[in-house]
Parts: structure tokens; C-alpha cells; sequence
């Protein structure tokens, strides 16, 4: 099936988010086991994880419309040297994938492309899902104070 040029150069533009997001998080996520807190490791290592999946998908569909995915390009990677920065570039990062997502499928629909659409909207709960993950770490952080929070997520 061929493709409209314009989504899949949209849903490109989506896996190179993707590819960025994976790498941010999976560094995010080896500080934190550095530093020893293995709650806040794993909860970035899965985030990096579903990433890939996303990427996966959009692989997968840029390839059923008849293109080539482009997995050489990646977009700026925000390292946090402390957690609540990483905290909020990682929240960043998601509130730019959201309404990405939220772009492409409105472009999905016009251009009648539901299964495309429905693949994005997916993709779009999961990060619905990372973005309140992150705004509950800090709130917990604001509510706790950071010594106590990272008291928290020592294993």
C-alpha cells in the first residue's frame, strides 16, 4: 500500500522523537542505578522500553505504506545531571511527543488513514501514560522534599 508522503514523513518525524526519547531515558535510567536508586532505574527503563515499542510500531507502519523508515536521525537528548532534572526534561520531552501525536492524528483522519490514526492514538495513551507517571514523581518530590523522595527509591 502506498503511503501519503506528508504522514509518512510526519510519522518519520515520530520515530526520530521515539529514538531520542529511548536513548534519554535508558541514560536517565543507568544514573539513577549508578546512584543506587533502583525504583527510579526501573521506571525509566521501562519508559525507554515502551519507547522502543513505539518505534517499533512506527517502523512497522512506515514500512506497510510502502517507505523507508529514517532511523539516523535523532533530535537534541536532554541529560539531567540531578533526578529532578531529568524529571522534567524527560516531562518535556513527553509534552512535545504528545502533541506530535496528537498532530499526526488529526492529520491520519483527514487524509482518512484510520488504521494509521488508530495506531497513533495507541502510541499516544502510552505517552499520555509516561506524562503522568513523570508529573506524579514530582509531585512526590514537592511534597516529600528530594532527600526523603530518593530515601524512597533505593531498592
Amino acid at each position: 500500500m502506498k503511503g501519503d508522503p506528508k504522514l509518512i514523513e510526519v510519522l518519520n518525524s515520530l520515530l526520530a522523537d521515539e529514538l531520542t526519547a529511548i536513548n534519554q531515558y535508558i541514560v536517565h535510567a543507568e544514573m539513577c542505578e549508578d546512584w543506587g536508586y533502583g525504583k527510579l532505574h526501573q521506571g525509566f527503563e521501562k519508559r525507554a522500553i515502551d519507547e522502543m515499542k513505539h518505534a517499533e510500531k512506527l517502523i512497522g507502519r512506515i514500512l506497510f505504506l510502502g517507505s523507508t523508515p529514517i532511523v539516523t536521525n535523532l533530535n537534541k537528548i536532554y541529560i539531567g545531571s540531578e533526578v529532578p532534572q531529568q524529571v522534567e526534561n524527560d516531562r518535556v520531552a513527553e509534552l512535545g511527543a504528545i502533541k506530535a501525536y496528537n498532530d499526526a492524528i488529526a492529520l491520519a483522519g483527514e487524509l482518512r488513514d484510520y488504521a494509521t490514526r488508530d495506531i497513533l492514538m495507541q502510541i499516544l495513551n502510552e505517552e499520555d501514560q509516561h506524562m503522568d507517571e513523570l508529573e506524579e514523581l514530582q509531585d512526590q518530590i514537592g511534597q516529600m522534599t528530594l532527600p526523603i523522595f530518593l530515601t524512597t527509591q533505593v531498592e
